[in-house]
């Protein structure tokens, strides 16, 4: 059995063994981190402890090594007793691009395209199927984060890879399961917006303020988080601009 993303904490990963266990009594030979924000990797601790062998990007390992003890101090702050038993436990299988899986008689791929959200950002692909695990590739239903880590040019790259595979369900890194034009319209056009807008922006020489007063997002309004992110993720891209 495969799991993908082990959760923000040993008992989170405790609580996510315990719900497969009601389906099934297959153990978990496999988890796989999607991504270096915390709650993809940090419950490995759990999953190493059953026997799993946890795999992720390459270019996951450096962010977690980096990021991983202030995500474990940021989480023991605010979960308390609830971040009990979690230790920072890397994954020990480092994929390039793709690597394949077979559990009885289905073929799982793991694959690393550009990265975005974080750099370590892959996708888990069950090709018979057509279904699709994102990670933090795509958001829907809530705005995304472009944060000081993540890089919106990658992000969009790898979408378009994830568009060549054309899934038919996609279960997202945010969000309810979903189909491409769903993801699409709320990761993909928003970023190309976001792109867009600060490209001709920086290239007309206005200041990041300018930029960003300028930039029409409503029609993503709707999305969940939208007060809270719209201006952090304008000025992001915007620095970004700065370094292409």
């Amino acid at each position: 059995m495969v799991v993908v993303d082990s959760g923000p904490s040993y008992l989170v990963a405790k609580a996510i063994h315990a719900a497969i266990k009601k389906i099934t009594q297959q153990p978990v030979k496999y988890v796989i981190n999607t991504g270096g924000q915390d709650h993809r990797w940090l419950g490995n601790g759990y999953f190493k402890e059953q026997g799993a062998q946890i795999i992720a990007s390459r270019k996951a390992l450096p962010d977690m090594e980096e990021r991983g003890p202030m995500q474990l101090a940021g989480l023991k702050s605010e979960l308390r007793e609830k971040i009990n038993g979690t230790q920072i436990v890397l994954p020990e299988r480092l994929i390039e691009q793709k690597e394949s899986l077979k559990l009885d008689g289905t073929e799982v791929q793991i694959l690393f395209f550009h990265g975005g959200h974080t750099p370590g950002d892959a996708v888990v692909w069950l090709p018979k199927s057509r279904t699709l695990f994102s990670g933090d590739h795509i958001y829907v239903d809530r705005i995304l984060g472009v944060l000081p880590f993540s890089n919106s040019k990658d992000w969009l790259a790898s979408f378009e890879e994830i568009e060549k595979l054309k899934p038919k369900v996609i279960i997202p890194g945010h969000g309810k399961v979903c189909d491409l034009p769903k993801a699409k319209h709320d990761t993909k056009d928003y970023l190309s917006l976001l792109r867009s807008h600060m490209r001709k922006a920086y290239d007309a020489g206005s200041d990041l303020q300018k930029a960003i007063d300028s930039l029409d997002q409503s029609a993503f309004r709707n999305l969940e988080n939208y007060e809270l992110l719209k201006g952090g993720n304008a000025s992001r891209v915007y620095l970004e601009m700065e370094t292409e």
